[in-house]
């Protein structure tokens, strides 16, 4: 830095282009986000996706819940640095451990380089040159001195002796960068997981289809007599495997990695439901359809950052200690909730189908099953939507503390201490 030259500290010594082009960026990009909002939602009105709507809506709240807390971390920040603790409890529970360098080991340092500057060339004075390396670590330590005192002056300049700042403005800035990567993460990853469900439905289309051709009529007859186990739902759910409860969750465990929605399972959950729900009429209801109404239904509620979620995020950073490895074991916590639920959905399809197998041996028509909320836990169908919804926001965050950490900490950062734990997060995230 040139002598004599102090960099602005405010607005009375900022230049007014620099001021307005930072304003005028930000307010155009406000401004453009917002116009794209109201494009999506009344694209959305006129293609009368109410459901869809509705998750828009959550979203612009979402994103006024973030705006605000960026607003409130922004305002308390420098009253919030100014909050004294006793130095003993900073040490406490630490995610990263403390190495504290002394001047000691920066001289040595600084001896080693000596050592390689005179062993690789030829100098007139060697005394000199010393000196002249000497004088540097001097003023390199002063510098640090001084660095670390304005920096003290500037986080914590109201605590004592003994005393620190229970966060400073630096760690609010990155807290508050984090939220935000945390806030973009979780929508990425449920507009991603909408597309891809979306896109597995793609053929259920052509299931749909097949209902309204002769063939299917007259393949699902409604005066044909068949028994339970000859037919195509019977044979697929119906077998020795499945004579106790441990064969039936070790059969749907395998099941769902492999055609886990099947075309007969499709069928047969059509009619089952157009029997409860329609009494047996509407054959040209269109199942497909409602199946991606419901979908978008359960987007507006995986979109959002339940106050819930919210608490699970003070929970996660409040274990995040070193020597912990917590967010290794939270890396876990979706895979095994995702393969439980799945597990649990084929179970409640094979449960339907060995109860019409003890009800009647002989059916006529169709496979006519009953979905049940007692077939689900603690009877409530919507708790495996919460389930989902924790898998997918846990999965959300440990994207986003990875990204988060390699920006602002770099690949090399304590958090990433263990390269092999690091790498098991992200690829089962």
């Amino acid at each position: 830095m040139a002598a004599g030259y102090t960099s602005p500290s405010s607005l009375e010594h900022t230049p007014t282009w620099a001021l307005a082009t930072v304003c005028f960026v930000f307010i155009s990009i406000s401004i453009a986000l917002e116009h794209s909002i109201h494009l999506l939602t009344n694209w959305l009105k006129r293609r009368r996706k109410a459901a869809l709507n509705d998750a828009v809506e959550k979203l612009k709240s979402e994103l006024m819940l973030l705006g605000f807390m960026s607003l409130l971390l922004a305002v308390t920040q420098s009253r919030i640095s100014h909050i004294c603790i006793p130095a003993k409890m900073a040490d406490i529970m630490l995610p990263c451990s403390k190495q504290v360098k002394s001047k000691i080991t920066k001289v040595q340092a600084y001896d080693q380089n000596f050592e390689s500057e005179t062993s690789g060339r030829r100098f007139s004075s060697v005394s000199a040159l010393k000196d002249d390396i000497l004088w540097q670590i001097h003023r390199q330590l002063a510098d640090d001195d001084q660095a670390t005192t304005k920096s003290g002056a500037a986080d914590i300049p109201y605590c004592s002796e003994g005393k620190v700042s229970l966060v400073t403005s630096k760690g609010l800035q990155q807290l508050h960068k984090f939220i935000f990567v945390l806030a973009v993460m979780q929508i990425v990853h449920s507009v991603v997981t909408m597309v891809l469900g979306r896109a597995k439905m793609r053929r259920w289309k052509a299931w749909e289809k097949e209902t309204k051709t002769t063939e299917y009529q007259v393949a699902n007859d409604p005066e044909r007599f068949r028994f339970t186990r000859q037919t195509t739902f019977g044979r697929r759910h119906v077998s020795t495997c499945t004579e106790t409860s441990i064969q039936l969750w070790i059969k749907c465990f395998f099941r769902q990695f492999f055609n886990s929605v099947a075309k007969v399972d499709f069928m047969t959950l059509r009619h089952g439901f157009i029997s409860a729900h329609l009494s047996g009429r509407y054959s040209n209801f269109d199942f497909q359809k409602y199946i991606e109404r419901s979908l978008d239904e359960d987007f507006k509620i995986v979109v959002s950052i339940s106050p819930l979620m919210w608490f699970v995020v003070v929970i996660l950073m409040l274990v995040d200690v070193h020597g912990w490895h917590a967010y290794l074991w939270l890396s876990y916590v979706p895979l095994l909730v995702v393969l439980t639920v799945g597990t649990k959905l084929e179970v409640i399809v094979a449960r339907m189908a060995l109860q019409i197998n003890n009800q009647n041996r002989v059916i006529r028509g169709t496979p006519l099953v009953q979905p049940k909320d007692e077939l689900f836990w603690f009877g409530r169908p919507q708790f495996v939507l919460t389930l989902l919804h924790f898998a997918l926001f846990t999965n959300a965050f440990e994207v986003a503390f990875f990204i988060w950490v390699l920006i602002l900490f770099g690949f090399d950062s304590c958090y990433h201490e263990h390269t092999a734990i690091t790498a098991t997060r992200i690829v089962l995230a």
